[in-house]
């Protein structure tokens, strides 16, 4: 909730939208590097070079800040998978498509994947509900492509949900090696990446062709 003095215009404006957007970046660093529940609003304050009203006029609550973290990632994955939705192709292309744009997440924002991985036990109420909504959204699309590749005979027979699992598994790991400046690129690791886990699924007469 607004605390008092704050607009309801002010709160909507672009540059408001900006700075708490700023905070939401930086404090994930703060989290990142020092752990949810060992960083105070002190910390945070001075972080993001604001006293303690100003931070709330833009963030709530320690918890509104973290729910932030992750609907940024969410955000940017569920762009990413709807951008694999609406270009089509085979269930081998949609799901190479959705690694890169999965990787592409991670290799960004290495800061916010790192608390989206490791802090979201810290929700709580709705936002903990609204999280686990929105997670199971998307692994319900990974989950719909490997069930149109097993639909189409493209791949082997297959559990969706336990392969789904497999997929989640081998690119969220990435958060700890791949990160921006790095020798890899997200591009460089969704080929070999996806190649390596088409092999493990793919029917094999569709292999040997």
């Amino acid at each position: 909730m607004p605390r008092a003095g704050a607009s309801t215009d002010s709160r909507r404006s672009p540059k408001w939208e900006a700075r708490r957007q700023a905070i939401v970046d930086t404090s994930a660093s703060v989290f990142a590097r020092q752990g949810y529940h060992a960083t105070g609003i002190t910390e945070l304050c001075d972080a993001n070079d604001l006293g303690k009203g100003a931070l709330y006029h833009y963030i709530g609550s320690k918890e509104e800040l973290l729910a932030a973290i992750h609907d940024r990632v969410m955000d940017e994955v569920m762009a990413g998978a709807e951008r694999v939705a609406q270009a089509g192709g085979s269930p081998p292309s949609q799901l190479a498509m959705l690694g890169e744009e999965l990787l592409d997440v991670i290799h960004r924002y290495p800061d916010h994947v790192w608390v989206f991985l490791h802090e979201f036990p810290a929700l709580t109420g709705e936002r903990a509900d609204r999280f686990r909504v929105r997670r199971r959204e998307y692994e319900r699309q990974v989950e719909a492509v490997l069930q149109a590749g097993l639909d189409s005979g493209e791949f082997r027979d297959l559990d969706p949900w336990l392969t789904a699992r497999a997929w989640l598994g081998m690119h969220n790991y990435t958060y700890l090696w791949l990160k921006p400046g790095g020798r890899l690129t997200a591009r460089d690791v969704a080929k070999p990446f996806a190649e390596i886990f088409m092999r493990g699924i793919e029917r094999p007469t569709r292999r040997r062709r």
